[in-house]
C-alpha cells in the first residue's frame, strides 16, 4: 500500500502551531499541533475530548460554518486536524484566534450530555482551557 502524507513527514522534525497539510478535493487539512511530537508531553484524553466539543461548537456557529466539514482530535494526542474549504491562512487563523477565545468562555462542555456523547463522563473543562490557552499563545 501507499505511505499516506502524514506518515512521510518526519515527526521529529514537526513543531507546535498551525500547519497546512494539503489540500484534495477541494478539502483542505489543517494541523494544529499542540505538542511537540515525540517529546513525552500529550494531551489528556479527557482534556482532548473537551477540546473536541468546545472548538466543533464554536467553529460550526462561526461566521465560517459553512467553510468548516471537521475539527477532531490526533490519536497521537498532539493536536487536531481541521478540514475547511473555501479558507486560506489568512482567513483561517482570526477565525481561530476567536474561536479559541470564546471556547474559554465556556463554563460547560456542550454536547456533554448522556444522550448527546459516547463518553460523556470523560471531559476536563479546567485542562481542556489550559491547553487552549497555550495554543492561542502560539497562533498570537
Amino acid at each position: 500500500m501507499d505511505r499516506i502524507p502524514s506518515f512521510s513527514k518526519n515527526h521529529d522534525e514537526l513543531k507546535t502551531g498551525l500547519h497546512r497539510c494539503g489540500t484534495a478535493h477541494g478539502v483542505t487539512t489543517w494541523d494544529l499541533r499542540f505538542k511537540k511530537p515525540n517529546g513525552g508531553d500529550y494531551l489528556s484524553n479527557p482534556a482532548m475530548h473537551t477540546i473536541e466539543h468546545l472548538l466543533a461548537t464554536v467553529l460550526r456557529n462561526s461566521a465560517h460554518k459553512e467553510d468548516i466539514i471537521y475539527f477532531g482530535p490526533m490519536g497521537c494526542r498532539t493536536g487536531f486536524y481541521l478540514l475547511t474549504v473555501n479558507l486560506n491562512e489568512e482567513e483561517l487563523i482570526p477565525l481561530l484566534k476567536e474561536s479559541f477565545k470564546l471556547a474559554l468562555e465556556f463554563d460547560e462542555v456542550p454536547g456533554n450530555k448522556r444522550e448527546e456523547c459516547g463518553n460523556y463522563l470523560e471531559h476536563d473543562l479546567d485542562g481542556a482551557k489550559t491547553e487552549c490557552k497555550k495554543y492561542l499563545e502560539l497562533l498570537l
